[in-house]
């Protein structure tokens, strides 16, 4: 594997740590700015928001510029965001440094996916990716829990500063070892537009939608349930999470491997595990060793599905396939905020810090069909709408891709 997916690697761990370390460290904002837990909370949901749309946004303003250019800028942004957070004299102004972080995080991963993509062979593409995902899975076991140990010790706006560092690295990696890839003749915006017509690249952003909600509907909710459920001491999450962190990087790993050489009999397996495996926590969430088992086997069934989504999302979305590798990251944010607040609404309802789980299992379980569906169609030979045709313009004819 080449050095540049260690750069990339890093850039993701960056992005991770920014994403998730906020929940770690939220009652110490709401403290400082002198505002509520659910006040606090918007950090998260703007933060999710700006992925979801700033990940097409970005990527359709990158159109014109060089795919090392673009993420060199990227992680530029990354870095100008943290280090707004860091300072921050008010919370409106914090918010305002999340959403410009925000901004970098689907874009980087989009454009990030590509590249890695192009610097191997084609049969080792999902190994690619799961190499450059290993950051963000590694920023949950380790960027995580020490950014929140940081910032319960010695504030949270160094644990912003450290973060932006670690921007900053990211980018002088990019500039280092990136090489400069040329952008494919002949394709336009509106040919990246035309790819997110392609029924099989919407379904796997459906299945991405669907699966990843599954994963987070049980892990947004995963402090209470632990700790008044299976009765767990509050001091005991931050290494819980480490132990979910874990089956991450475990998950993303096998879905690195097995991607390239069975993707969809991998998806039917991870979906259709992590449904069961949800459904099984509703029971286990109650003993406190069946349910730090069940943790890491959520992460890993999960994760698993990352790098052979994103692949099918690549190999679909031919000749064109950057917006919609980007648009596919903001499904998955848009998957944690969905399940988050179907989560919310079942406990609401009085169904109990479990019943989250129930949700992600049907959630999952919807993923399986669209898969199954997914492949029903691309065995029948249904096509794709509109391609770049040989000659760099688009036009309409049949890709089947043969697995």
């Amino acid at each position: 594997m080449p050095l540049a997916l260690l750069a990339l690697a890093i850039g993701a761990f960056g992005i991770g740590t920014t994403e998730f370390v906020i929940m770690g460290v939220l009652p110490e904002v709401a403290d400082d700015f002198g505002v509520t837990i659910p006040t606090a909370g918007l950090l998260v949901t703007g933060y999710a928001l700006g992925v979801m749309f700033g990940a097409p946004l970005m990527t359709a303003l990158g159109t014109k510029v060089p795919r090392k250019r673009m993420l060199m800028l990227l992680m530029g942004l990354f870095v100008v965001g943290n280090l707004l957070s860091a300072v921050a004299p008010v919370f409106t102004l914090m918010l305002a440094g999340r959403v410009v972080a925000s901004l970098a995080h689907g874009a980087f991963f989009g454009i990030g996916a590509v590249v890695a993509a192009e610097l191997v062979a084609p049969q080792k593409k999902a190994a690619a990716l799961s190499m450059m995902f290993s950051g963000l899975t590694v920023a949950n076991v380790v960027g995580v829990p020490l950014g929140t140990f940081v910032g319960q010790s010695a504030g949270w706006r160094v644990t912003f500063t450290l973060v932006a560092a670690l921007g900053v690295v990211g980018l002088l990696g990019v500039a280092r070892l990136v090489p400069d890839l040329p952008r494919p003749e002949g394709v336009r915006l509106r040919d990246e537009v035309s790819a997110l017509k392609n029924v099989q690249v919407l379904l796997a952003m459906g299945m991405t939608v669907l699966g990843f909600g599954g994963v987070f509907a049980a892990v947004t909710y995963i402090a209470p349930m632990m700790t008044r459920v299976a009765g767990f001491s509050d001091g005991s999450v931050t290494w819980l999470l480490v132990l979910l962190g874990l089956g991450m990087v475990a998950g993303n790993f096998l879905g690195g491997r097995y991607a390239d050489r069975a993707l969809m009999p991998l998806l039917y397996v991870s979906l259709g595990g992590l449904a069961v495996v949800l459904a099984l926590f509703t029971v286990t969430a109650h003993h406190k060793a069946f349910a730090a088992v069940t943790l890491p086997l959520i992460g890993a069934l999960g994760f698993a599905t990352v790098p052979p989504l994103q692949k099918r999302v690549l190999d679909h979305a031919h000749g064109a396939p950057t917006l919609a590798s980007a648009v596919n990251i903001g499904a998955f944010n848009l998957g944690n905020a969905l399940s988050a607040w179907l989560g919310g609404l079942v406990i609401a309802a009085g169904l109990g810090y479990t019943a989250p789980n129930w949700v992600g299992a049907a959630l999952a379980a919807s993923a399986l069909v669209l898969a199954i569906l997914s492949a029903a169609l691309e065995r029948r030979g249904i096509t794709s709408t509109r391609v770049v045709a040989a000659g760099g313009t688009p036009a309409e004819r049949p890709v089947v891709v043969r697995r």
